[in-house]
């Protein structure tokens, strides 16, 4: 059977949309044509001829030995093809007709043979002719100039990063499916693309109002002169909606102090946010006056899980299920006097044996009993830790995979990739804001006239 004419394959105008339009074209290559096996081993490559059923095209393939994917699959065949009849359609666009067409004698411009280049796709490296114009104003958009790596090879090597896979590994992941030799140094390049989008997610502008804010801290490891632990703190809402919303990172160097927190609270209110109900922390130092400066009105609210954990260290292990026991009728007392009075029992029944225990809930004191005046369903916001802590588990497991950081912006730029992975089926969102009417509630009666529904 002849050949079938190719199908002028037309580049999308957008180009971030390339590549789901270019495995779009591949698919339907695979649905339209089959392999012919003589012109295979003829040394010429495929030849296809059409086939209702795509399925019975790669039964075919494979029962007559032909390799699917690998260098000189038919995959990488088929890719070939697309992206070299999309450009022979672009520079027609460009030329306004078509190859050997009488039209473009005289023109002014015309065709001027191809030079060839190799790029990197989801199937391996592929080796296209890009078609050239004699005036040089040919600029094609479905494999740029000077482009070697299609977008979907860019965005899974972000991805891999962002999961927490070291560039070494994804080299070797790479070279091991598809069989290319990438550098560190590429994969480097590939990730630091990300710093403009980074720049731009964190001045981005935010709600006007928020019911509780929660600041935490994730630690990693800095090589400025010699290694050494720098904090990343994290900032995320809950907004009127129900919905996490991570508002910023920021790296601090340690013992950061009203200065600092001042600077990060008059960012966020520069970008939009007049009013927090409540913001919870682990006892930052510094942190409530910069909050008494920028929103006199929040309530800053040591975070009960922290102080439990805190407490931990103090304790032998053995003791850590008494200490936990003893500790919960303080925090779930039903206002500030009851808690009190749990914790002088507390502090009769462990003081001695853990004096350092009775200071850490001492001098958190003020900062502990503030959501003890607030309905249950407020609690279980404050106390409720999972949202942070899945955010945090996803830090710490990017982090650890790479050990230390050159710098502050590398460590940045981690977090930040670690950040925009979370929840991609939505589920995690799904669920928090499931369980929302009720705290929504509990905030409007007990902040009445600060959440209304202009402010979401």
């Amino acid at each position: 059977m002849r050949n079938p004419r190719p199908v002028q394959a037309r580049s999308p105008h957008n180009p971030s949309s390339v590549v789901s339009w270019w495995w779009r074209a591949v698919a339907a290559s695979i649905a339209r044509y089959s392999v012919n096996r003589s012109g295979w081993q003829a040394g010429h490559g495929p030849r296809f001829t059409r086939s209702a059923n795509p399925r019975h095209s790669l039964d075919r393939a494979r029962s007559e030995g032909l390799q699917l994917t690998g260098e000189g699959g038919l995959l990488q065949q088929l890719t070939k093809r697309v992206l070299e009849s999309a450009l022979e359609g672009e520079i027609t666009d460009h030329l306004d007709y078509d190859k050997h067409d009488a039209v473009g004698k005289n023109s002014g411009n015309s065709r001027n043979g191809a030079r060839v280049k190799t790029v990197l796709t989801d199937v391996g490296p592929v080796e296209v002719k890009v078609p050239r114009d004699v005036a040089g104003t040919f600029e094609p958009q479905i494999v740029r100039k000077r482009q070697r790596r299609l977008t979907g090879v860019e965005e899974m090597v972000l991805s891999l990063s962002a999961k927490g896979l070291t560039h070494g590994e994804i080299c070797a992941h790479l070279a091991e499916v598809y069989g290319a030799e990438v550098s560190k140094q590429t994969i480097s390049t590939i990730t630091d693309k990300v710093m403009d989008g980074m720049a731009e997610w964190q001045n981005r502008p935010v709600d006007r109002v928020y019911p509780v804010l929660f600041v935490d801290a994730i630690n990693v490891k800095i090589r400025d002169g010699q290694v050494a632990n720098r904090p990343i703190y994290v900032v995320m809402a809950v907004t009127v909606d129900g919905h996490r919303d991570i508002l910023g990172i920021w790296a601090g160097e340690g013992g950061e102090g009203a200065k600092y927190w001042l600077h990060v609270f008059t960012e966020l209110k520069n970008r939009g946010l007049q009013d927090v109900l409540m913001l919870v922390c682990d006892g930052l130092k510094g942190l409530p006056e910069a909050v008494e400066t920028v929103w006199p009105r929040t309530i800053v609210q040591t975070c009960v899980v922290h102080l439990l954990r805190n407490s931990f260290r103090y304790a032998a292990r053995q003791d850590w299920d008494k200490i936990a026991k003893a500790l919960k009728p303080v925090y779930t007392a039903p206002n500030e006097d009851a808690a009190m009075e749990r914790f002088l029992e507390f502090q009769e029944a462990w003081g001695t044996k853990y004096p350092a225990i009775v200071r850490l809930w001492e001098d958190a004191w003020a900062e502990f009993v503030p959501f003890l005046s607030f309905d249950v369903e407020i609690r279980k916001v404050i106390c409720s830790t999972n949202a942070i802590e899945s955010v945090n588990a996803r830090i710490r497991k990017a982090v650890r995979a790479r050990g230390h950081f050159p710098n502050e912006t590398a460590a940045l730029k981690c977090v930040y990739m670690a950040l925009m992975s979370l929840d991609p089926t939505g589920q995690g969102r799904k669920r928090w804001t499931q369980r929302w009417k009720a705290p929504l509630n509990a905030f409007q009666i007990a902040f009445e006239g600060r959440l209304t529904p202009a402010n979401n």
